[in-house]
């Protein structure tokens, strides 16, 4: 019996398998056991340093903007060159713009009314003052000057003007119409400017005196404890005390001057506007 041959059943194929692209290598994330990319960290470094570069460049371009800004503004279009001053009475208008520096054109851009302020405070009538900028190279400054309310003769004897706060003002003539302020000696002796702290009691009251008998005040004084007497032209005195409820003690004064009978010399006391006290010259 012939016999056929029997093909093998390991038959060894010839031809060569392509090589499987290599996989990503994975991780498990230990938070919640998904798997993680490992290229993610490196990812997340380029965005750190590409976030760090621009933030760089950023903070560079705004630096040279702000330089280049304030070069601009400082060039000679943007300098103070016009000035208008109004409100000075006791001062020069050279004197505002000596002291101010404003008569050597500084930048408009350095300029503040704060500043301003400042520099006057050398003029004791300059309580404040108020500045508008006209761009490119204009401004406007108003000067607002003290009132005064008295006058009082300082260490030296000298009589001066007084403001609203206390503050000595320019020399006053001996005919000025004001109220004349006064304190205790012991309280002058031991200031070169008594009228200023609790003793600005007395420039208050000058200040707030109402019309219907401001001409009939010729002194007001004050102690170091800030109590408060009206010495009258007739002669009468009215004992304010501090200070306080002036407009109720002023409408008390008024009334008496207008309605009572008094002897020279007699202390009326106001303390209390609604309870009146007279006190004859010898008590006094």
């Amino acid at each position: 019996m012939s016999r056929r041959p029997v093909a093998s059943t390991s038959s060894v194929s010839t031809t060569r398998e392509r090589p499987r692209a290599k996989a990503r290598a994975t991780v498990v994330s230990p938070r919640n056991g998904e798997l993680v990319n490992d290229t993610t960290p490196r990812q997340r470094r380029r965005r750190r340093v590409w976030a760090v570069a621009m933030a760089a460049a950023t903070v560079a371009i705004l630096t040279s903007v702000v330089y280049a800004g304030q070069w601009v503004l400082h060039q000679s279009i943007f300098r103070v060159h016009h000035v208008s001053v109004t409100g000075e009475h006791h001062e020069t208008l050279s004197q505002i713009l000596t002291a101010t520096h404003l008569d050597a054109h500084p930048a408009m851009i350095d300029l503040s009314q704060a500043t301003l302020q400042h520099d006057l405070s050398i003029y004791p009538w300059v309580s404040s003052v108020s500045l508008i900028k006209r761009w490119p190279n204009s401004v406007q400054l108003a000067v607002h000057e003290m009132s005064a309310v008295a006058v009082a003769f300082d260490a030296h004897h000298v009589l001066r003007y007084v403001g609203a706060d206390g503050r000595a003002l320019s020399g006053a003539p001996i005919s000025a119409n004001f109220p004349t302020l006064v304190t205790s000696p012991s309280t002058l002796g031991a200031k070169s400017w008594p009228y200023q702290g609790p003793e600005s009691a007395a420039a208050l009251v000058a200040s707030q005196l109402p019309e219907a008998f401001s001409a009939q005040v010729r002194q007001i004084s004050v102690d170091a404890l800030g109590r408060v007497t009206l010495q009258l032209t007739t002669p009468i005195k009215f004992y304010l005390g501090p200070a306080t409820n002036l407009n109720a003690k002023f409408v008390a004064v008024a009334s008496a001057i207008a309605h009572a009978t008094f002897t020279p010399g007699d202390l009326v006391d106001v303390t209390t506007p609604n309870e009146l006290s007279v006190t004859g010259p010898s008590s006094s």
